[in-house]
């Protein structure tokens, strides 16, 4: 049984279909990689998972039991973490205080995260507002963490940051991989990172699963169809 499955989902903002028929599965300790170009559904369908969207066909289960009919924060408290795109981490309090919002018992607390993002320590008092672009990224990592989620969703994680800061998330990622049994689907655009990291990829167009495999199956044609520019 996977820790997660998406069967079919179909998904619309007010009249406008977004989800045609999406296919995902996800086992402890995995990293899915979610590809596709800009606008075929991957913020959509990680939206659909945290229940920030409701379904209108197919089936999403998270440890066997059906959670479509579920708020957010109940799946929340299932063990889903979510880092969103754009972060949006709280900007009036500080970083320490963003941590401590999402704290929930288990063995993510604040030494941890601050061992994974050494660069937040010395900022713990310090207003997510004033970090760098690349800090809110990290402590928006943490704060997902913080709630000791059994699946870490990354939106986007890297994007818009400088080269140095990207491959700071990149080996925090590569971490949590390694020492974790968390299973994580990644959205990003860069192959050459998520080949490093992601045990298998999948590949969305116009709101479809259209592709699932090992990097050693993503050709150079697959790779111009459906995520080439």
């Amino acid at each position: 049984m996977s820790l997660l499955e998406l069967s079919a989902v179909t998904a619309f903002y007010g009249p406008s279909q977004a989800l045609f028929g999406v296919d995902l599965a996800v086992e402890e300790g995995e990293v899915v990689a979610l590809m596709g170009r800009n606008g075929m559904g991957k913020t959509t369908t990680i939206r659909a998972i945290c229940r920030l969207l409701p379904i209108r066909e197919g089936s999403i289960r998270l440890d066997g039991r059906d959670i479509r009919a579920l708020p957010s924060f109940r799946v929340a408290r299932m063990g889903v973490g979510l880092v969103p795109e754009g972060r949006r981490c709280f900007p009036n309090l500080t970083v320490e205080e963003n941590l401590l919002a999402a704290a929930r018992p288990g063995e993510w607390d604040m030494p941890r995260v601050m061992r994974l993002f050494p660069a937040l320590a010395p900022r713990r008092g310090q207003m997510a507002a004033s970090l760098s672009g690349g800090e809110q990224q990290m402590l928006a990592i943490g704060r997902a963490l913080m709630t000791n989620p059994r699946l870490l969703l990354l939106d986007e994680a890297t994007e818009g940051l400088a080269p140095v800061v990207r491959q700071e998330i990149w080996a925090a990622i590569s971490r949590l991989k390694s020492e974790t049994g968390l299973g994580i689907v990644v959205v990003d655009k860069s192959l050459r990172e998520l080949r490093t990291v992601a045990d298998r990829g999948v590949i969305l167009a116009r709101g479809r699963t259209v592709w699932e495999g090992g990097f050693d199956r993503l050709d150079e044609d697959l790779t111009s169809r459906y995520l080439g520019v």
